[in-house]
């Protein structure tokens, strides 16, 4: 192929996010799961630019999605296929638990379940193999993403690590038999001391990092450590002889003991032993500097990330203004990492509450680098976006509970092919905040009792085997008929679309506020967030004010009708509350007020000068 027709094939694909067909992996061992379907091709999804805060710094600005991750990187294709040096993803671990966050008033110690509660953040339970599907999708996107130097590190567990592994091998290669290939390059034990016991088996202390690159030219730099001779940093004991030692458990991580008297010993500045070696694959999660509640680090997001694992990753396989990527957000720890060493960074994450969290602590670190002068680059601005509007629920935990409460359908919790059942149906609730697809409908197609609709067809070969409801985020059009064509028995199907009919439902109740125009000032006098106050089950008289109930309060003196930016950021760190008042500039033209609440939810307002 000449160069030209190449540079034409390369643009088209670009151009056209739909045509282009994901490049096949063969020759690997391939994992085998109920209801595995080929991942070829996406579409490209539309994203809305909402807010945004900071200047650009040599064209660019630093990306935060809110939307489902898989839509979110079919939409980056179209800029960023090849573009991404590193990946780091804290994915779900099919571990079959909820995950919450404690929500607790500002400036108040947590006494009773008046002042504080207890909120699902999101849930980690997955029926049958949808969790590998799920998985394998975006692997193939990560892929599709990555640069050519570029690398990708997995943080998983015990649960699905062997899994996880077989299927990078599928997509990004197995390294060959000496690791110089594409693909594997290593597998790091990230151990902890913390938490858990052992009473049946090895305690399990330790996570896996899986290593891979999408070339064999991936970038990496060598890291040297430090190992000091000294007591343990945990409870220590004194043997008869004298010895210092700790009593635990024995954890799934053994070491070999190197005492050969050949290891050099040096002293540091302070007079303190110590050898130096390579950094090997065992990482303790004390090196990288654990956060306990309480501490600096910590937002109280579940499974929050150390800041010191990220740096470790982010400063070996990076370069400064290199672009680092994690679709599964969290609490931030990846953009804030990233931020601080002088990377770009990309990121997103389905739940609301991840991106506000994120939001508040990258415009604290922003704010923190520019107070301190440094002479290197900091990618400081960033723009929050949101993926086909799809903003009707805060927390896509809650989702179905809310649905199922809406549309009066009776639940089947126990059920692993349907949510509930409603005049007569079977309800399927679809994917939360983002259209339906086609590809959506293999959980139901793999795990339908043929059988029994089997029986039922030979008993009325003219009736519907099964009458369905699927309740919907958007679909694409021929969603029943695509059912209908791969099942070869009569459904009787019915659509609700959510998008069409959310005015005939009350999903939430809306906040209030009372904010006044006072000479030169902006004043906000109250702010009832209904849904918090509902939750903390408490009647307005018992706050002694809106700020305890107020997570931050942002402005736009010159709101332009589609883009919010803040000129007044008032995001207090810790305990501390919002102003509430607020000087008027001179020039400033329509007003636009954002009050956060300690959910998540927003109230957004103009006020006319």
């Amino acid at each position: 192929m000449s160069e030209n027709k190449l540079n034409l094939k390369l643009q088209q694909s670009i151009e056209s996010v739909e045509d282009f067909k994901f490049e096949p992996i063969k020759g690997f061992p391939m994992l085998h799961w109920k209801g595995k379907r080929p991942f070829t091709n996406t579409q490209y999804y539309p994203a809305q630019l909402k807010e945004s805060y900071g200047e650009e710094i040599d064209g660019w600005m630093n990306k935060i999605f809110w939307g489902d991750n898989l839509q979110v990187m079919s939409h980056l294709l179209k800029e960023y296929r090849g573009q991404i040096d590193l990946i780091y993803i804290d994915p779900p671990y099919d571990s079959k638990a909820d995950y919450k966050k404690k929500i607790k008033l500002k400036g108040k110690e947590v006494t009773n379940d008046r002042t504080s509660f207890e909120e699902k953040q999101y849930t980690d339970i997955w029926n049958n193999d949808e969790y590998l599907q799920y998985m394998y999708e975006r692997l193939v996107l990560l892929r599709e993403l990555l640069s050519d130097n570029g690398s990708i590190y997995v943080h998983i567990d015990y649960r699905k690590s062997h899994h996880i592994r077989c299927i990078m091998d599928e997509v990004f290669g197995d390294g060959g038999s000496d690791l110089k290939g594409p693909g594997f390059k290593n597998e790091i034990a990230y151990g902890y001391r913390i938490q858990g016991v052992g009473k049946s088996s090895w305690a399990r202390k330790h996570d896996t990092i899986l290593f891979y690159s999408k070339t064999s030219n991936h970038k990496f730099k060598p890291l040297k450590e430090r190992i000091y001779y000294k007591k343990p940093f945990i409870d220590t004991l004194i043997d008869e002889n004298g010895r210092y030692y700790s009593d635990v458990f024995v954890r799934d991580i053994w070491y070999r003991d190197a005492t050969s008297n050949k290891v050099e010993v040096l002293i540091d500045e302070n007079g303190g032993y110590y050898s130096e070696f390579t950094k090997p694959d065992i990482w303790d999660a004390d090196e990288t500097r654990p956060f306990i509640s309480g501490s600096k680090e910590f937002v109280g997001y579940p499974t929050q990330k150390a800041k010191g694992l990220l740096k470790r990753i982010i400063e070996q396989m990076t370069e400064p203004g290199d672009i680092v990527f994690d679709c599964f957000m969290g609490s931030g720890t990846t953009q804030a990492v990233a931020l601080e060493l002088g990377r770009k960074f990309i990121g997103a994450d389905i739940n609301l509450g991840s991106v506000q969290t994120t939001t508040k602590r990258i415009i604290n670190i922003g704010n923190d680098l520019k107070s301190k002068l440094q002479d290197e680059v900091k990618y400081t601005g960033f723009q929050v976006y949101n993926v086909n509007h799809y903003d009707v629920f805060r927390n896509p935990l809650e989702a179905k509970e809310l649905l199922l409460k809406a549309l009066e359908i009776q639940p089947l919790p126990n059920n692993s092919v349907y949510d509930g059942e409603k005049d007569g149906r079977m309800v399927k609730i679809m994917p939360i905040n983002r259209i339906s697809t086609r590809a959506d409908l293999n959980e139901l197609i793999t795990n339908f009792d043929y059988k029994k609709f089997e029986k039922a067809s030979e008993a009325n070969p003219n009736k519907s085997v099964e009458s369905l409801l699927l309740v919907c985020m958007g679909h694409e059009p021929d969603l029943s008929a695509e059912l209908q064509n791969s099942v070869p028995f009569k459904l009787d199907i019915e659509v609700v679309d959510i998008l069409r009919d959310k005015s005939n439902l009350e999903f939430k109740r809306d906040s209030e506020a009372e904010i006044n125009i006072d000479g030169d000032k902006i004043v906000i006098r109250d702010f009832y967030p209904m849904n918090l106050l509902q939750k903390l089950s408490l009647m307005k008289e018992n706050v002694e004010e809106w700020r305890e109930l107020t997570d931050s309060v942002m402005i736009d003196f010159n709101y332009d009708g589609s883009v919010f930016e803040p000129q007044i950021v008032d995001v207090p760190e810790g305990n501390n509350l919002v102003k509430g008042t607020y000087s008027i500039p001179a020039n400033a033209g329509q007003i636009r007020v954002k009050i956060t609440d300690l959910l998540s939810e927003s109230l957004e307002v103009i006020i006319n000068k």
